[in-house]
C-alpha cells in the first residue's frame, strides 16, 4: 500500500527544506513529491514508504499532516505516451482521477476516490 502525505505549508522560501529535513532525520526516503500553491499558502504531497515516521517527525517539527490517502503507484517505461495510454485506460474505466504526480524509479502516482476502479483500470490490461 502507498500512502500520500499532504501537508499544508507557508509558501515561503526554505519551507520545502524544513519538511524534507524532518523526513530525512526520521530516515525516511523521499520517494516523490508535488506542491501545489501559488499564494500564501502550498500543499505539498510526498509518497514515503514509512509514512508512521514520516508522520512522527513531522509533528515534532510543528509541520502536521493534514490528510493521507492510499493511492496506486506505477511502474512505467520512461518514453512518449505512458501517461497517455494509462489516463486513456482509468478513462475508459470511468475513474475520476484527482491526483498526478510522477515518483523516482520511473514511477507514476495516481489518487481517486474510486480506488477499486482505478486498480482494475490499470491491472486490465498490464
Amino acid at each position: 500500500m502507498a500512502v500520500d502525505l499532504v501537508i499544508d505549508i507557508d509558501n515561503t522560501p526554505g519551507a520545502l527544506a524544513r519538511v524534507a529535513a524532518a523526513i530525512s532525520d526520521a530516515g525516511v526516503n523521499i520517494a516523490a513529491a508535488t506542491c501545489i500553491g501559488p499564494g500564501e499558502r502550498a500543499e505539498l504531497h510526498i509518497l514515503v514508504p514509512h509514512a508512521g515516521a514520516a508522520k512522527h517527525l513531522l509533528g515534532i517539527s510543528n509541520l502536521a499532516v493534514t490528510r493521507e490517502r492510499e493511492v496506486v503507484v506505477v511502474d512505467v517505461e520512461d518514453h512518449p505516451g505512458v501517461l497517455a495510454d494509462l489516463t486513456r485506460r482509468i478513462s475508459r474505466a470511468g475513474v475520476d482521477l484527482d491526483l498526478v504526480y510522477v515518483a523516482t524509479r520511473n514511477r507514476v502516482v495516481f489518487g481517486a476516490a474510486d480506488l477499486a476502479g482505478l486498480r482494475a483500470a490499470l491491472n486490465a490490461a498490464s
